[in-house]
Order: C-alpha cells, then structure tokens, then sequence
C-alpha cells in the first residue's frame, strides 16, 4: 500500500511537471527585457541563442504575464513562436526587403474629400460597445471565437448592404490558437495582385484572466477599420489594387496571428504593398491626435502617412495633428509585418507612456473616452490611406462637385434638391448612420425638384445623387 502511494505520488510530480514544461513556449524577444524577466523569475525564463539585441526564450505564461506587468507598458512585448527553428529561422534569417518599393503619391483628391464627409463617428461608437459587450475576447475563451464568427457576420451584412460582388470575408484558422482571424478581402480591378492591408487585433485581456472588456484594446481599432471600409462602400470606391482589412486573434499573447498571417504571406510570395496597424485609437492622452511609433516600422511609409494628413487634414473641420513616439519589441501587429520586410506603419492614440493606463484591466470601456471622436480622426487617415495607396479603379474619373452644385435639403417628409443646370442624375439613395439603405429611387432628378419620403426617423442621413455621366455626388442631410 505504502508503494502504491510512492508510486501514484511520483507520477503525479511527473505528469505535473510535464504539463509546466508542455505549457512553456518558444519566442523572440529584447535582450534587455529577457535578462530583466530572468533576472527575477529565473526559473520561468530560459534565455537560449542571442542575434544582436534580440534573443530566443523558452519561457512559460507566467512569465509572459510579468512580462506585462512588470517591464512593459503596451503591448505583449514578445513574438510567440511555434517552435525553436522557427524562432531560429526568424532571427538568424537576413531581414528581407522590398526591391521594388511603392512611388507614394497623393492624387485622389475627390474621392478622400468624399470619403472625409461620409465617415461616421456613431458607428464607431456602436461597434466599440459592440465588441466590449462580450465581456471578454480572450483568445482561449468562446467569448473570443464568438466575436470572430459575429465580426465575419457583420462584415460580410456591410458588403450585401452595398451590393459589392467584388468584396468577401474568410476566417484565418491558426495552428496555435483555436479563435481565427478575420480577413475582409476587396479585389483589385486592375492589379489583384498587389496587397494594400489594414488591420488591428480582436482579442482583448485581463491579467488573471477574466473581465476584459478591452473597448480601447482594441476595440477602438476595429471599429476604426470597419467604418472606414464601410464608408468606400457608401462612396462606390472600386479599388486598382486589392484591399485587405484584418482582425487577429491572440495579438495579447505574442502576436499569434497577424504572425502566422504574415509568414504565410511571405512564404506565399504576396505582394503587400503597405500595411497600417490600429492599435487603439480613442484616448487622446497628449496633445496631439496622432502619434506615429517610429520603431519596427517603415521610415517611408510613415513619412507619407503624415504627408496624407498634411495635405487632407492640416486646417477645417478635418483638422489632425500629429507626433511621434517609440513603442517597444513586438508592441502591436505592425511588427510582424515589419519582420517579414513588407513596409509597416503605427498611428496610435498618444505619445507612448500616455496613452489610456487602463488597457488589461476590467476598467478598459467606452465611457472612458466618452465619445468616438478621437477614434473617428483614425478612422479618417485608414480611409485615406486605403484610397490613396490602392487608388481608384473608375471614382475619380468624374468631375469634382462643389457644395453650389447640388444642395440637398429636408422638410417634413420632403427632400428637396437643386441641381446647376446641365447635370442630371438618374438614381437617388438614402442611407442611415449605419450606412443601411433606407430609400431609394430611379428617376431624372434635374434642377430643382423634390422627392416624398416617408416613414424616415429624424435624424441625420447621407444622400448620394448618382449618374452614368457624372458620377456620384455625396451630401449629408438633417430630417426633422
């Protein structure tokens, strides 16, 4: 009996300790930080192979979470790896870069000064509560899956909206996490081919796991990409180049999958011109409204980024200032792509050390920031971007539209118009601050004239005015 208790003891230390060295994963990481993390849990961290000041660990959860806790302040710090040759192969492999990079230049003027009126900062604010209701999106837990598989349902409901057979959305199942990523796809109608991405992460965290509502992190982000995708569609925007917009799952936990997504890419020989992360974008922390994170991330790119503000958002109701500030090793998505040499660039909320402290906290909600105004400028420069790097397919090639040209205007249950002389329109839409499609009639609308609308709430619309000749005229309305 004696030996039957020895024996079941031994292998419960055994078993136990095989679950702890199981549990332990592989990663890259600053030297610094690894020999600050090992210094007080020398038996949660090994340090192994060291390239420069970068270095692969063999470390266990517990030392990841210190590794938020104690030595970061955004972001995971580390790049999960799924295994040491992988890891080896990341570090020891020459950082590869472009030999053909994009000639940025900044042409698009109608369609971005279109798309600046359309954006719509109530729709940011619904997705935020949207996705801060699941209580958690932690990538272990079905409240994450649920919000990928909820997300792809939303994102897929915007492109039938709109009626966009150019437009899909897949679910990105990963290997060393169960929730998927997100991938909305735009085709490009001239050079497929070429990638012009955007993305953010969806999962949030707690440090111990629990209530993780994470509307700043990174809900903010998603929100942010989704309204300005949402606001191409209302617009007709059909891009030259393909658009990709990207929710990640387990970015908390070492970039888990815009890593796995931007090696298989890599691997794959994709062609992404550009990619832009939004890493929480809704708390204005410093004094300006945007900060660019100059570390792991593309010098020229970032360079036009502000250039694009310079020209669209220096002065008007469009105004946006800007800074810069560092982040740290593997601080958000960017990094990954940084890492396999495809040009990267990081607008954030605030100058890092200012940015929202309750991120990984059960205090990280909307009602913090209390409104979406902040998140609305970021929503601004995504759009802009998206347009100006994968340019215009057939938008661009009307004439522009000044506000004397066409006014739009409401009383009662009328929608009144006056258009100059010469310019006809056949086809009139309505659509809500949700950009659904309430109304909508064919019809020759020529100089002044209204139309009857009913059963239309008040409040404020966006109306568009479309012809074969002339394009597509954008306007939003007031009804009482």
């Amino acid at each position: 009996m004696k030996l039957l208790k020895v024996l079941i003891a031994v292998l419960v230390v055994h078993y136990s300790l095989q679950a702890q060295q199981e549990s332990k994963f592989y990663a890259t990481m600053f030297l610094g930080d690894a020999k600050a993390l090992q210094k007080d849990f020398p038996s949660e961290i090994t340090l192994l192979d060291t390239f420069g000041n970068e270095v692969i660990v063999y470390m266990t959860p517990k030392a990841s979470h210190k590794l938020h806790d104690r030595i970061l302040v955004h972001g995971p710090g580390y790049v999960y790896k799924s295994s040491y040759t992988s890891a080896l192969e990341s570090l020891s492999t020459p950082r590869m870069t472009r030999k053909d990079p994009l000639a940025y230049t900044i042409t698009e003027n109608q369609a971005v000064n279109e798309v600046l009126e359309v954006i719509n900062t109530q729709n940011i604010e619904d997705q935020i509560l949207e996705l801060q209701a699941y209580g958690s999106r932690h990538h272990t837990l079905n409240s994450g899956t649920q919000a990928a598989l909820d997300l792809k349902t939303k994102w897929e409901t915007i492109i039938s909206d709109y009626g966009r057979a150019d437009a899909s959305v897949r679910l990105y199942n990963h290997s060393s996490t169960n929730m998927p990523s997100v991938i909305l796809t735009i085709e490009g109608a001239d050079l497929p081919e070429e990638y012009v991405i955007t993305g953010g992460h969806l999962d949030s965290t707690s440090s111990p796991i629990g209530n993780a509502p994470g509307a700043d992190d990174d809900a903010s982000g998603i929100a942010t990409i989704t309204e300005a995708v949402r606001s191409l569609f209302e617009m007709g925007f059909v891009p030259k180049r393909t658009i990709e917009i990207m929710a990640y799952a387990a970015e908390e936990v070492g970039l888990v999958g815009s890593d796995e997504i931007a090696e298989d890419y890599s691997n794959n020989g994709i062609n992404v011109v550009s990619y832009v992360q939004f890493d929480m974008t809704n708390y204005q922390g410093s004094a300006n409204d945007i900060y660019f994170i100059t570390d792991h991330t593309d010098n020229g790119l970032t360079n036009y980024l502000t250039q694009l503000l310079d020209f669209y958002n220096g002065s008007g109701s469009h105004a946006i200032s800007y800074g810069t500030s560092l982040c740290n090793y593997g601080c958000s998505d960017h990094a990954s792509w940084d890492d396999k040499g495809y040009p990267a660039a990081f607008p954030f909320e605030a100058s890092f050390g200012q940015h929202n402290n309750t991120i990984h906290t059960p205090a990280d909600i909307y009602s913090l920031s209390g409104n979406a105004t902040h998140a609305t400028k970021f929503a601004k420069l995504c759009a802009t971007y998206l347009i100006e790097v994968s340019k215009s397919a057939t938008v661009l090639q009307v004439p522009s539209f000044s506000n004397e040209t066409v006014r739009l205007y409401s009383q009662k249950d009328q929608l009144f118009y006056q258009i100059e002389e010469g310019i006809d329109f056949s086809h009139l839409a309505i659509f809500d601050v949700h950009g659904r499609k309430v109304w909508e009639q064919q019809a020759d609308f020529t100089l002044n004239g209204f139309v009857s609308i009913t059963d239309i709430a008040t409040g404020v619309y966006v109306v568009t005015l479309s012809s074969e000749t002339y394009g597509k005229v954008t306007r939003k309305v007031t009804f009482n």
